[in-house]
């Protein structure tokens, strides 16, 4: 069992906020506790351990198609970017900035990080070998598989665009999940930490709600989102193609 004091730190570390030099909308015990809201990793030997292994060798044979491709972009958080064909809209943090600042400012980490560093869970290509659509680095193996910290924002990401943008809900929401699942195809996550993920973003996303700071932001995204609608450029119709042909292509 790991020290609380070593728990503390690596809780730390895996919190450290995404947000440059913006606070984050929540004081840090204003977040859910992720150890009571998230259920354990599955136990070794049991059939939701087996199903992850199992998951994890299936999508190793997405190695060089289009699905592992996206994947592979996915690696990189750019929430504007990676959803432009679900918005219908082409943004950058230039453009936008309120809708920049409302992203750069919510994140995950005080859930996510103290389950991370409690679990220590090896992630899966640690537990058997196999291609990843990332640099196996060091820093990569000892961040624990879960749960997903890319999942979990990228879902948080998802649901605040989708409370922006309402009528492009759907497809940014399918988009949000297809982000979580990249992380399984790509080897990074198993199916468990990716679940977790969806859970813990959507936590983080209920709490934000009682932020007055956090309402006032999205209105003002909301705005501005709704005067770049008429001028901003449309996504090249050829990648939103493939990127619907991609998104058909799920790992479980």
């Amino acid at each position: 069992m790991i020290r609380g004091g070593l728990v503390s730190a690596l809780a730390l570390l895996f919190a450290t906020p995404q947000t440059g030099d913006l606070p984050p909308y929540l004081a840090p015990d204003q977040y859910p506790d992720g150890m009571r809201i998230l259920p354990p990793p599955p136990a070794a030997g049991s059939p939701a351990a087996a199903l992850d292994m199992a998951v994890y060798r299936a999508t190793r044979r997405q190695a060089g198609t289009p699905r592992w491709t996206m994947a592979t972009e996915d690696v990189t958080n750019d929430p504007l970017h990676r959803n432009a064909c679900a918005m219908g809209m082409v943004l950058d943090p230039k453009q936008a900035p309120a809708l920049t600042r409302l992203l750069d400012r919510a994140g995950t980490g005080a859930v996510v990080g103290k389950v991370k560093a409690t679990y220590q869970v090896p992630r899966p290509y640690l537990r058997e070998e196999g291609p990843i659509c990332e640099p196996k680095t060091a820093h990569l193996a000892s961040n624990g598989d879960y749960p997903s910290g890319h999942t979990a924002n990228g879902w948080l990401e998802a649901l605040i665009l989708a409370q922006v943008i309402p009528d492009r809900a759907t497809q940014i929401l399918d988009r949000g999940r297809a982000y979580g699942e990249s992380r399984a195809v790509c080897g990074s996550h198993s199916k468990s930490a990716v679940e977790a993920g969806y859970l813990a973003g959507s936590a983080v996303f209920a709490v934000l709600q009682s932020s007055s700071r956090f309402r006032e932001d999205v209105a003002a995204a909301r705005a501005e989102v709704d005067r770049l609608r008429g001028t901003a450029s449309k996504p090249d119709g050829q990648r939103c193609a493939a990127e619907t042909a991609a998104l058909a292509v799920r790992p479980w």
